[in-house]
């Protein structure tokens, strides 16, 4: 007879080796794209990180750093094999968790297990936890440093104690292991919340085991408490006991007098007696199940206790501290995200909805000199009653997001949404889309990694009807189904033959699914797919693919009356199923190879000059930039600013200090013109006859708070204006060209007045001091915008800014009329990219690039085609086909499929006299965009902006063929393009198609 629980640990602790194992050879050997970068630069130096912070998983990321023993080239490595190892442990806690649903199942005692029982157990951990280990979301995430596969792990473990604590009989051991859980629940918090949405489901378990009879009504109470316990979590103990304190924090120094501090004192000792009177009071009256609940809290608490970790590194002013969450007030904002804004749940407003008030809700404090200081009050907007709803679905104002509610919902502009069309959203995009999409492609199969992708099925694995493009997309992923059809199969298995398991799985895998999309309420569109957010019911579905080998020994035992045989038949014939998921995903999820996300990142530094300023937009465009200055030491003396953040007072303080190797900013405004309630907004009010304004004069206006800005509203609250929409910053022309500042050939364009115009009706906290430090800094250090920055910022100074790479430094030069592109420093620009950019690995065709690593390779396409349209406006015909044969040669489209910008390329191969390499990239766009158009016809897709950017390619490649003597290629293309669009549509604009 098999020993069980000697088998089942062994077999547990292989899959875990195996699937640690595969986690490692594909892991990421630098800082992914996204958030990744940040988290390991905060995690190196123990930073502070976006809200609402993560202190657990730093300070752990942060021993996985010591691995690289001061290298910080392998800190990124190590704290990404950090995510393997848990993600390893995830599956470990599958593993023996499929093995627990398994027993109770089969009804299985302890000591009891049958030779065959134990084999088929095996199997059904074995296929369940390695078809998890292949699926797409969760593979993704377990190869780079970021949150989801640590709280992947805390998830596993609580579910795994859980289910232990189900099998144990001795009232002091369930205490025990009670106590565990929740000091695994609170440690949980410093990593990220989706532990506690399995909370209503494990109330299951309790309620299943303490009651023999367990009905409908009864489970419903266990559901709500469980809900309820989620609640005090997430709303009273995480932001509650802070919010408390800093109120009581708040009437001590501002009511009474007293020093800071003093309230937060005060609160602690009253909350820690309380919690100390209730446990010695629990104990004295032997009161078990309140001691067990106060000592559960108490554990929770000291595992929430590692976000003391946030206020102290805060207090240190390290480079990176988001929000600063200094005081008990800061922090309070902090861990409410309030920065991310607010989206309603169960009651608000359609797209539509006219905002017709404003309530004016509690004051704002911020930290003064001696006491708290109210600097703004909470606002809430009030809607039109009449276009409100329950449960708003379809409620974001912008109007970007109101032209896709239109367009999904097949809204006429000025139809009114109706209740029925926000509930088909929700069905549709925000279920449909948004997670049965992202469901289908970890169990049946995915179409690319292009955006918005579809699944694929059964019929798909056989149709050769798929583009050439999407066929050899490395995400092309077909699993026939198979995990799918295993999974419901163990499902049904399971609601038969142990319905009290089932609806606990059933709710794991509705509340981290289902619910959790319910309760997150996306806007129509994310900045990325966001499928690695359900990875929990992912996770629950694979226990039902488990039990799904149990029913399939059960159906083979009844043939052969031998379960052991059936066990092990029911495993073999299942074990194709992980196989065919890690072929399909391996080429996919193996990273690598890849380092163009840190590479990009330095060719973005190395453009800009000594000293320099650089302004970024928000995650890729910075987070790589900061994980190559803090952890590699790349660059530290370039200052770069986000954008975003420099609407804030907090941000816009930290860069008035030095940091590394840079100097602080210069501005003029003190602390009191930007703090937060200050000029958060400044209305343009054009004043009658008042063309321009000095932006120096305005400015000392600014500074002095002077009256004649002041702009009184319907409301206690006061702005100051902007009296005209052009700010004249004057120039020393000869002082700049003193410098040497002014590149050569420049010299006739050197101007004496920038005019900063403002772009819409108002500026924004950091566009007034973007305009502050440009007008202060008077030319004594670079100012420099990429080009995600230069596009959003609120000021249009586009027409004097010249490009040295892939960043636009700011000059007293204007652009003349009818330049074909923008200004270069062609000498400049040309040697940053030739001797100064790095694309390592770019063009190995074994490498995977996402849609990420495309898009970036495609800036640096249009920057070289940039620098070369500007060589060759200065006849420099060799240095113009060195560049862009360069560009050909680090990024082929063997590697990087050529995109826009390569065609754009194609007229500027032709005219430095490379006809090959054109014509080259002609046939291949065009055999990609005449097979995508093809396929969207046979398909009846909408034509989406990559298809509308295929018709325009092939209706710019047409004229141009024939212009160069190619008339029998250019006429073969004007064929194509016509039989699939109808004749005449190889000219004239974009079609008009839905």
């Amino acid at each position: 007879m098999l020993d069980y629980k000697k088998v089942n640990n062994l077999t547990g602790w292989l899959v875990f080796l195996f699937a640690t194992t595969v986690y490692i050879l594909t892991v990421e050997q630098t800082a992914s794209f996204w958030d990744p970068g940040e988290f390991i630069a905060v995690s190196y130096k123990l930073q502070v990180p976006h809200p609402p912070g993560a202190p657990f998983f730093l300070l752990i990321y942060r021993m996985f750093g010591f691995l690289a023993f001061g290298d910080g080239l392998q800190v990124a490595y190590w704290m990404n094999v950090g995510s393997a190892l848990f993600s390893g442990f995830t599956i470990l806690f599958l593993f023996w968790s499929i093995t627990l649903f398994g027993r109770k199942l089969s009804s299985i005692q302890k000591g009891q297990e049958s030779k065959g029982q134990t084999i088929t157990l095996m199997g059904a951990g074995i296929i369940g936890s390695l078809v998890y280990t292949f699926t797409d979301s969760f593979w993704f995430s377990a190869v780079e440093a970021e949150v989801y596969a640590m709280s992947s792990f805390f998830t596993a473990i609580v579910i795994w104690a859980f289910l232990k604590w189900d099998v144990i009989e001795d009232p002091r051991d369930e205490n025990r292991w009670m106590i565990f859980i929740a000091y695994l629940v609170g440690l949980s918090i410093g990593i990220h919340l989706l532990n506690l949405v399995t909370l209503p489901a494990l109330a299951l378990v309790y309620y299943f085991k303490k009651y023999s009879n367990p009905n409908l009504k009864g489970g419903i109470i266990a559901l709500v408490l469980g809900g309820i316990a989620l609640i005090i979590i997430n709303n009273i103990i995480i932001p509650g006991l802070p919010s408390l304190a800093g109120s009581i924090e708040i009437f001590f120094v501002n009511s009474i007098g007293l020093p800071f501090g003093s309230g937060i004192v005060v609160f602690s000792a009253l909350f820690l007696g309380s919690l100390i009177y209730g446990l010695l009071y629990s104990i004295k009256k032997e009161k078990v199940i309140l001691n067990t609940i106060l000592v559960s809290l108490t554990f929770i608490l000291i595992g929430y206790g590692s976000y003391a970790m946030i206020v102290i590194r805060a207090n240190q002013d390290p480079v990176i501290n988001e929000n600063a969450p200094k005081d008990i007030i800061s922090y309070v904002s902090y861990l409410k995200r309030e920065q991310y804004g607010y989206r309603p749940l169960l009651h608000g407003q359609y797209f539509d909805a006219e905002l017709v008030d404003q309530k004016e809700g509690a004051p704002i404090y911020l930290k003064g000199k001696e006491k708290y200081d109210i600097v703004d009050y909470s606002t809430t907007n009030i809607y039109d009653p009449e276009r409100t709803t329950i449960l708003p679905r379809i409620y974001s104002t912008q109007d970007r997001h109101k032209q896709i509610y239109r367009s999904k919902l097949g809204l006429r502009e000025g139809e009114k949404p109706t209740f029925s069309d926000n509930i088909y959203f929700m069905l549709s995009h925000q279920l449909g889309h948004m997670y049965w999409r992202y469901f289908m492609w970890n169990f049946s199969g995915r179409e690319s990694d292009f955006s918005d992708a579809p699944w694929l099925g059964i019929s798909d694995f056989f149709s050769d009807f798929f583009p050439d493009y999407i066929k050899e997309n490395k995400a092309h992923n077909n699993y026939l189904m198979l995990p799918l059809i295993l999974g419901l199969i163990g499902l049904i298995f399971q609601a038969k033959n142990d319905p009290k398991s089932f609806y606990i799985t059933a709710m794991l895998f509705l509340m981290m699914g289902v619910v959790l999309v319910l309760y997150l309420n996306s806007p129509p569109v994310e900045p990325r797919e966001r499928d690695y957010i359900y990875v929990g019911s992912f996770y629950a579905f694979a226990i039902w693919i488990g039990i799904g080998v149990m029913a399939l020994a059960h159906w083979i035992a009844k043939l052969n009356k031998n379960m052991a045989i059936a066990g092990i038949i029911a495993t073999l014939f299942a074990f194709p199923i992980p196989v065919l998921m890690a072929s399909q995903n391996w080429d996919d999820h193996n990273r690598q190879g890849r380092f163009f996300s840190v590479d990009s990142a330095r060719n973005f530094l190395a453009s800009c000059a000594p000293n320099a300023i650089l302004f970024t937009g928000g995650d890729n465009d910075t987070f790589p930039l900061w994980y190559v200055q803090e952890v590699e030491g790349f660059r530290t003396d370039v200052r770069v600013v986000v954008l975003s953040y420099f609407d804030t007072d907090w941000y816009v303080e930290q860069m008035t200090r030095p940091v590394n190797e840079s100097a602080a900013l210069p501005f003029s405004l003190d602390y009191k013109n930007f703090k937060k309630g200050t000029n958060d907004v400044l209305y343009v009010v054009e004043k009658e006859g008042l063309d321009a304004i000095s932006a120096n004069e305005y400015l000392k206006l600014v500074r002095n708070e002077s009256a004649l800005l002041k702009l009184q509203t319907s409301g206690r609250s006061t702005y100051n204006m902007v009296p005209s929409r052009n700010l004249i910053l004057d120039v020393n022309v000869q002082n700049v060209f003193n410098q040497g500042l002014i590149p050569d050939g420049m010299e006739t364009l050197m101007t004496e007045q920038i005019n900063m115009r403002v772009k819409g009706n108002y500026l924004t906290k950091g566009n007034l001091m973007l305009i502050d430090l440009i007008t202060t800094n008077n030319w004594e250090r670079p100012i420099y915008f990429n080009n995600t920055s230069l596009a959003t910022i609120g000021i249009d100074i586009e027409d004097y800014v010249v490009m040295e790479g892939l960043t636009y430094r700011l000059l007293p030069v204007r652009k003349p009329q009818g330049l074909r592109n923008e200004l270069i420093n062609t000498d400049l620009a040309f040697s940053n990219i030739m001797e100064k950019f790095a694309f390592r690995g770019m063009d190995d065709p074994g490498n995977y690039f996402d849609d990420e690593f495309r898009r970036f390779a495609s800036n640096h396409r249009s920057a070289m085609n940039s620098v070369a349209i500007g060589l060759l406006d200065e006849d420099d015909l060799d240095r113009a086909a060195e560049i862009l044969k360069y560009s050909l040669k680090v990024m082929p489209d063997k590697a990087i499929p050529y995109d826009l910008a390569s065609g754009q390329s194609v007229p500027l191969l032709f005219e430095v006299g490379e006809d090959d390499l054109a014509l080259d990239i002609i046939d291949k766009i065009s055999h990609k965009s005449v097979q995508m158009l093809d396929f969207y016809s046979k398909t009846n897709r909408d034509y989406d902006r990559e298809a509308m950017i295929s018709i325009e390619m092939l209706k710019f490649f047409i004229p141009l063929l024939d212009e160069r003597g190619y008339k029998e290629e250019s006429e073969k293309l004007k064929m194509e393009l016509e039989k699939i669009l109808g004749p005449g549509s190889a000219g004239g604009g974009l079609l008009d198609r839905r």
